[in-house]
């Protein structure tokens, strides 16, 4: 899975952002038992998604605590 760019991130809408974030968080978890299990071979996805999850949980919260300023 490619990395994706936090522009990319916010161009999309919340919903978007967090049906994205569940799929992401399945991958991550199944790729996580293929290691274990030791069948994993590309590593280095793992920290691709992990850097996934924690930007599009970022943007999530940028758009929520903008949400709030503006009430």
């Amino acid at each position: 899975m490619k990395s994706m760019k936090v522009e990319e991130i916010r161009k999309m809408a919340a919903e978007e952002i967090r049906k994205k974030l569940t799929d992401t968080r399945d991958e991550l978890m199944k790729l996580r038992f293929q290691q274990v299990s030791g069948q994993l071979t590309d590593t280095s996805s793992l920290p691709a998604l992990r850097r996934n999850v924690a930007r599009m949980e970022t943007v999530l919260r940028e758009l929520e605590n903008a949400v709030v300023e503006g009430a």
